[in-house]
């Protein structure tokens, strides 16, 4: 049983005794929080929002994050290397008027942005659900997933959703169903069945695998194992693949990742995340 069901069959099982012997449960109440450095992150946050009928707001920097995308990469690289965490504006929510928090953030350096987690040394999510929602160029859900456990650990982390930046098109239609299957909106979904075990990449599987991730600069990587499941409108493989090693870069050893590719009908294969 998934931990969003684990919460919600105590609560259902409250409206149900309210609704037979008096008045109505409250319903548990929901804020969309949120970073974007670009619209990416703002468009996934306005579409929880809508489709939560839930408040929002928005994390802002008192000092934005201008320029080019490498200024910014260079700006938050320096911060982080010095240990520095940008002020960010007071909220106008009050964090303890909720039950669910929609954590919202693009992802810089395997983690949540720096003003994220700025934020987050002045509130407190304990005690809270928080649902994390995240924008990438490759992935970062689960590890970050990982941080905010470890940085308030009397909260209940619950799955969240992350697309790549390159995919931004994709998100309603799969936020639509991530909602759905978490039980937070009404509505029919297909489950999808589990990955079965993993086995020796075909040639068939590579091929598939490399015209998924060949064009990613970011990603220099050979799938060794595979294993694939049917989705609406195509298949979803899931690789086990290494690094390979860059010309002019320190050879390291082969450390083992997960690499998600979506390959639909009619369509390119692409990768949808990387979970190291």
């Amino acid at each position: 049983m998934t931990k969003i069901l684990k919460w919600l069959l105590p609560l259902v099982t409250v409206l149900f005794a309210a609704a037979s012997c008096g008045p109505k449960a409250k319903a548990p109440k929901v804020l969309v929080l949120y970073y974007s450095q670009s619209s990416n992150t703002k468009a996934v946050a306005e579409e929880f929002t809508a489709r939560l009928g839930a408040d929002s707001e928005e994390i802002l920097p008192v000092e934005p994050y201008g320029g080019t995308y490498q200024d910014v990469v260079e700006r938050s690289r320096r911060e982080r290397e010095l240990g520095i965490l940008p002020k960010v504006q007071p909220l106008s929510s009050d964090i303890a008027d909720y039950d669910i928090i929609f954590l919202g953030y693009p992802v810089w350096f395997g983690t949540y942005a720096l003003p994220v987690a700025s934020l987050l040394e002045g509130i407190d999510l304990n005690g809270k659900k928080v649902v994390p929602f995240c924008t990438f160029g490759s992935g970062g859900l689960a590890s970050s997933s990982r941080d905010l456990a470890a940085k308030f650990p009397d909260a209940e982390i619950l799955p969240g959703y992350g697309v790549r930046a390159a995919r931004i098109a994709a998100a309603p239609q799969e936020i639509d169903r991530f909602l759905k299957a978490g039980g937070f909106i009404d509505g029919e979904y297909t489950p999808l069945d589990d990955f079965p075990a993993p086995h020796a990449v075909s040639e068939e599987e590579s091929a598939v695998f490399d015209a998924a991730v060949g064009n990613y600069p970011m990603l220099h990587a050979k799938a060794t194992e595979a294993s694939a499941r049917a989705i609406p409108g195509g298949t979803e493989y899931q690789f086990t693949a290494v690094d390979l090693p860059r010309e002019g870069l320190p050879q390291q050893p082969g450390r083992e990742f997960k690499v998600y590719v979506n390959a639909l009908d009619g369509q390119a294969p692409e990768f949808t995340q990387v979970v190291r």
